[in-house]
């Protein structure tokens, strides 16, 4: 039931959040709707190490652009902003000292903003303001980084099996198949990442192969593994083992014995 609930909470985030792709060039302007002095906004996801290209909104055809602002304000950074005056094609206020922010293109012919790469740093609010004849329109992104999750899977003693989803952004959801005896928490990093970890106990000796199933928003991962199997059981093959092993060591035993008591009576008969 949980398994359920997790699944369509994760479909209804990912649904109304825009995401951008690892090779993520192209500008987000045509799912802009603008077109009137009004303010919109955009929440957007962004994979940490790939491009974004943020656009401004559009403006009537009817209408001279006069001035194109960025206003970009970063979660652990001071405020910056980058202008370009379209009646002189100068720009001015470009107090943004990241070079990984940037013009897409060139600003005359092109008000795109570009971050490449994209790092936690860069998480915050960009605001596009243009001044035209017809008025001003804006558009502000809500820009969150997403980092994907290193996945390990490790067997301990007594049949417990660890899972790890590291360093994610946000933290990862850990589900196993079959369920267990599990229990589940979360490390939480300086840097803004989590890292989840989950332990599960498998005492039932007829499951051999366990899988952990990670779901996060930059795509789900998978890993399986054999668990030992539990000796003394007749499933077992560690069983079957031993007995043919005690078997051997008490045959050997008996030989043994039956060469040291025919040694001994061939050492009396010589006495005699």
């Amino acid at each position: 039931m949980h398994t359920l609930k997790n699944t369509l909470a994760l479909r209804l985030l990912t649904s109304i959040i825009i995401m951008v792709p690892d090779s993520s060039s192209s500008c987000l302007d045509g799912q802009q709707t603008a077109l009137s002095p009004m303010e919109d906004n955009t929440w957007l996801s962004v994979q940490m190490g790939t491009k974004a290209v943020l656009c401004c909104p559009r403006i009537p055809p009817t209408s001279v652009l006069i001035i194109t602002t960025w206003k970009i304000h970063l979660r652990d950074k001071p405020s910056c902003t980058i202008s370009l005056n379209r009646e002189t094609n100068q720009t001015g206020n470009n107090n943004c000292t990241d070079g990984r922010i940037s013009w897409a293109s060139r600003p005359d012919q092109n008000p795109e903003l570009q971050i490449h790469p994209v790092s936690i740093s860069h998480e915050g609010d960009y605001r596009c303001e243009m001044g035209a004849t017809d008025g001003n329109f804006e558009h502000t992104y809500h820009l969150q980084v997403l980092v994907p999750p290193e996945v390990t899977l490790s067997l301990e003693k007594n049949r417990t099996v660890e899972c790890k989803a590291i360093a994610g952004r946000p933290a990862a959801q850990i589900f196993w198949a079959p369920e267990g005896d599990c229990v589940t928490g979360k490390e939480y990093q300086d840097n803004g990442t989590v890292t989840t970890r989950s332990r599960c106990h498998y005492p039932d000796g007829n499951l051999s192969t366990m899988t952990c199933l990670v779901s996060h928003q930059t795509g789900n991962r998978s890993q399986s593994i054999d668990l030992l199997p539990v000796l003394g059981t007749p499933e077992s093959p560690g069983s079957t083992l031993l007995i043919i092993l005690y078997a051997k060591l008490s045959l050997l035993l008996v030989i043994l014995v039956i060469v040291g008591f025919a040694f001994s009576q061939r050492i009396n008969g010589c006495r005699e």
